[in-house]
C-alpha cells in the first residue's frame, strides 16, 4: 500500500491527526495493534483545556461535546477546613470541559468512518524502516496473519508510551521523574457530589473528586506505588474518599454508590527529544508523559496534533519543509510548560510525611487561594495556553 502519511496508532491523537490531514487535502492510512473496542473504551482523561475545544470545534467534532459535555468555570482548592473556589473565567476568560477521552474517540471514530478513512486494527509485528530517506515505510502483520507493507512520504508515530515509534528515534535524549505514590482511581454510578472538581491536600494524602456525567462520579485517592487495587473494599474507599474530601465539612456531602471501576495510576513524568527523527514524527505520549495531576495529557496531545497536521500539510501539498522542521521545538515548548504545571501541582498536593513538605504546601495553597496573581497563574496553566503558545 502507499499512502502520504502513515499513521501509527488509533487513540485520539492518531484519529485527529488523520482528521485534521484529510481536512488538508493529505491521504493516511492508520495502524493499530489493539481493536476498534478496546481503543473505543480506554479510560483516561476527562478534562478538555479551553483551546482543545475551539479547535475541536473548528474541526466539526465539536456538536456532541456542546451537548453533552459540561462547561466548568474552575476548581475547588481543600484542605482541612478550607475550600476555595478558582473562577477561570473571571481570572483568564478561558474554561474547561468535562468530557471524557471514551466521548472524544467516539466522536472521532464516527467521524473517520464517516469519511472512509482506512485504519487497520489489531495488527502486529509493527517495524519503522528507512526514516531517513523520503520514502520511509511501515511493515506489520494485518489480523488476518498477513505480511504487510505501507509505504509513505512520512510517518507519524501516535502510539503511546509502550509502541515501536519512540523506539525508533536514535540518541533520543530521555528526561524523567518518578514520584513515589500513584492515584488510585475508581469509577462509580452516582451523581457527582459536587459541581466542579475539588483538589483536596490531606494529611492521610491526596484525593480528588471528579466526573464524567450527571450520573457518574471518578474519584482518585493519593496510594503508594505497587497498591493492589483489589486490597481495597469499597467501604475502605469511600470512608477514605470522605475523610480527604471533607465529608461534614461546612455542611458538605460525599454521596457514595456502585463502584465500576478500579485502577492505579503510577505518577511519572517523561519528555523525549527530539519528537522527530527524519521522516518520522512523534506525537501525543509516544514523545511525553505527564502526571494527570495538571490534566494536561490528552489536551497536550491534542496540541502536538494541531502542530503536526499544519506542519505536514505543508511538506506534502506545498512542498515547504520550515513547518516540520521547526516542529519538534515548537511542539516542546509546550511540553515542557505543561510539564512543569503537572509537577508544580502535583508538588503542591500530594504529601510526603516529611512536616516541613508539609508546611510549605499549606503555605502554597494559601497563596494560590489568597492572591488573585496566584490564582491567575494556576487559571491560566490549567485552562490551558493557546496552541502554538
Amino acid at each position: 500500500m502507499r499512502t502520504q502519511v502513515a499513521i501509527i496508532g488509533a487513540g485520539p491523537a492518531g484519529l485527529l491527526l488523520s482528521h485534521l490531514l484529510a481536512r488538508g487535502g493529505v491521504d493516511s492510512v492508520v495502524l493499530e495493534t489493539r481493536s476498534e473496542e478496546y481503543v473505543a473504551a480506554r479510560i483516561r482523561a476527562g478534562i478538555l483545556e479551553h483551546s482543545s475545544v475551539e479547535l475541536l470545534e473548528s474541526a466539526g467534532l465539536g456538536g456532541r461535546l456542546r451537548q453533552e459535555g459540561d462547561q466548568h468555570r474552575g476548581i475547588y482548592l481543600q484542605w482541612p477546613g478550607e475550600r476555595h473556589h478558582l473562577d477561570f473565567v473571571d481570572l483568564t476568560g478561558r474554561s474547561v470541559w468535562v468530557y471524557g477521552q471514551t466521548e472524544v474517540q467516539k466522536d472521532l471514530i464516527a467521524a473517520r468512518h464517516a469519511d472512509g478513512q482506512e485504519i487497520h486494527y489489531e495488527v502486529s509485528d509493527v517495524e519503522l524502516h528507512d526514516l531517513g530517506s523520503d520514502r520511509p515505510h511501515v511493515t506489520y502483520t494485518d489480523k488476518n496473519g498477513l505480511d504487510s507493507r505501507l509505504d509513505a512520504l512520512c510517518i507519524a508515530g501516535c502510539d503511546g508510551s509502550f509502541g515501536p515509534s519512540r523506539q525508533a528515534v536514535p540518541a533520543a535524549r530521555i528526561y524523567e521523574k518518578v514520584y513515589p505514590y500513584s492515584w488510585f482511581g475508581i469509577l462509580a454510578d452516582v451523581a457527582p457530589s459536587t459541581d466542579e472538581l475539588i483538589y483536596a491536600w490531606h494529611p492521610d494524602g491526596f484525593a480528588l473528586h471528579s466526573m464524567r456525567s450527571a450520573t457518574v462520579s471518578r474519584l482518585y485517592l493519593q496510594v503508594p506505588n505497587g497498591t493492589d487495587p483489589r486490597s481495597w473494599p469499597d467501604d475502605r474507599i469511600w470512608e477514605e474518599l470522605s475523610t480527604r474530601l471533607g465529608h461534614g465539612q461546612n455542611g458538605w456531602k460525599l454521596n457514595p454508590g456502585p463502584i465500576t471501576d478500579k485502577s492505579v495510576l503510577p505518577m511519572r513524568s517523561h519528555v523525549r527529544t527530539p519528537m522527530r527523527h527524519g521522516n518520522l514524527f512523534l506525537a501525543g505520549d509516544a514523545a511525553h508523559i505527564v502526571p494527570p495531576t495538571g490534566a494536561k495529557g490528552l489536551n497536550l496531545a491534542i496540541a502536538d496534533v494541531a502542530l503536526l497536521s499544519k506542519a505536514l500539510i505543508a511538506s506534502v501539498k506545498e512542498k515547504n519543509p520550515a513547518l516540520a522542521d521547526r516542529y519538534s521545538d515548537d511542539a516542546q515548548r509546550r511540553v515542557w510548560r505543561c510539564t512543569h504545571f503537572s509537577w508544580w501541582m502535583t508538588t503542591m498536593l500530594h504529601t510526603s510525611g516529611d512536616p516541613f513538605d508539609a508546611e510549605l504546601q499549606l503555605s502554597q495553597l494559601r497563596w494560590v487561594a489568597g492572591s488573585r496573581a496566584g490564582a491567575t497563574g494556576l487559571a491560566e496553566n490549567y485552562a490551558g495556553l493557546p496552541i502554538g503558545y
